[in-house]
């Protein structure tokens, strides 16, 4: 008998321009940095917003993605909320951001920094 193993999909995925933006951020990280944490927090007038920070530590819940030798690192309180989404980086004359398209977002507030679930 055949043991077929299923790979499971990944949480987020990650553009090509968003993998080049972690890496140059990663390139003037502190010492102590393994990768970056993708999470939520609350807050913003839609009532959550996108989390991106530096991961000086690895937790046992965490979720991990490693592309191209970089590690991204998914809060587990997080993976709910952001299940299926891609993370992208938008670059224009006056901002610039990682963008988050998800399909789980039920609203989006006018200025785009918060959004309900």
């Amino acid at each position: 008998m055949n043991k077929v193993s299923k790979t499971r999909p990944e949480i987020i995925t990650i553009t090509d321009r968003a993998l080049v933006r972690i890496k140059s951020i990663l390139e003037k990280a502190p010492e102590n940095t393994l990768g970056v944490r993708f999470g939520v927090k609350t807050g913003g007038c839609s009532g959550m917003t996108y989390a991106v920070s530096y991961a000086s530590e690895e937790k046992a819940t965490d979720e991990k993605i490693i592309k191209e030798n970089i590690t991204i690192y998914i809060d587990a309180s997080a993976t709910l909320f952001l299940l299926g989404s891609e993370v992208d980086w938008n670059q224009d004359k006056l901002q610039s951001s990682f963008t988050f398209n998800n399909p789980n977002e039920s609203a989006r507030c006018g200025c785009g920094e918060s959004f309900t679930v």
